[in-house]
C-alpha cells in the first residue's frame, strides 16, 4: 500500500501538482497545487465555515488546457479548437470552453477546509474567455443550511475584473479524512 501511495505521490510531483508537502498544515484542504496557480480563503477548518466566509481560485487557461479539456470531455466543438473557423463566428477567434472554465469554481470548492461534496451549481455564462486569460474564481458562504451544507455564490471574472461567470451551488462539507 504504502508503495502505491508513493508512487501517486511521484506521479503528481512529475505533473507539477504538489511539491513535497502538498497541503498546509492545519488548513484541512484536500486540494493539490501548483506554483502558478493562486488561492487565499477566509476559513482554515469545516467546524469555523459561517456565512461571508470565501475562497479564490485563479489561474491562467492555456492552450494546453483547451485540448487537454477537449480531449478528455469530447467537447471537440471548432470554435474552441479551429483558428480559421472560430474566425468566421461571433467571437472571431477560438475561446476556452465554458465547462473549462467553470471548473475553476470547482478548485475553488476543492480549497475549502474539509471535503466539499458538490449537491447542485447554477451557472450563467456571461463572457467569453480567451486562450492565456488569467482568471479568479471566488466562492462565499452566502447561507448555512443545516447538516453542513451551504449555499454559496460563485462567479468567475478575468484579469481586469469582467464577469465572465455568475451563479450558486449548494455543496456539503464533510470533515477530511486524515492523510
Amino acid at each position: 500500500m504504502n508503495s502505491v501511495v508513493e508512487a501517486n505521490r511521484a506521479t503528481l510531483a512529475a505533473f507539477g501538482l504538489i511539491d513535497g508537502d502538498d497541503v498546509e498544515a492545519g488548513t484541512q484542504s484536500v486540494a493539490y497545487n501548483r506554483t502558478d496557480w493562486e488561492t487565499e480563503r477566509t476559513v482554515d477548518r469545516p467546524e469555523h465555515i459561517s456565512v461571508g466566509d470565501r475562497v479564490t481560485f485563479t489561474k491562467s487557461i492555456s492552450e494546453e488546457d483547451v485540448l487537454t479539456f477537449a480531449n478528455a470531455s469530447g467537447d471537440t466543438n471548432r470554435l474552441h479548437l479551429d483558428p480559421e473557423f472560430a474566425e468566421e463566428t461571433r467571437f472571431g477567434r477560438n475561446i476556452a470552453h465554458g465547462t473549462l472554465v467553470s471548473g475553476l469554481i470547482s478548485a475553488a470548492l476543492a480549497r475549502l477546509p474539509g471535503l466539499t461534496i458538490y449537491l447542485s451549481q447554477d451557472v450563467e455564462f456571461v463572457g467569453p474567455v480567451d486562450i492565456g486569460d488569467r482568471l479568479t474564481a471566488t466562492v462565499e458562504v452566502v447561507e448555512g443550511l443545516g447538516n453542513e451544507r451551504y449555499l454559496l455564490s460563485t462567479d468567475v471574472h478575468n484579469a481586469d475584473g469582467t464577469q465572465i461567470i455568475e451563479g450558486e451551488a449548494v455543496v456539503l462539507i464533510d470533515d477530511a479524512p486524515e492523510p
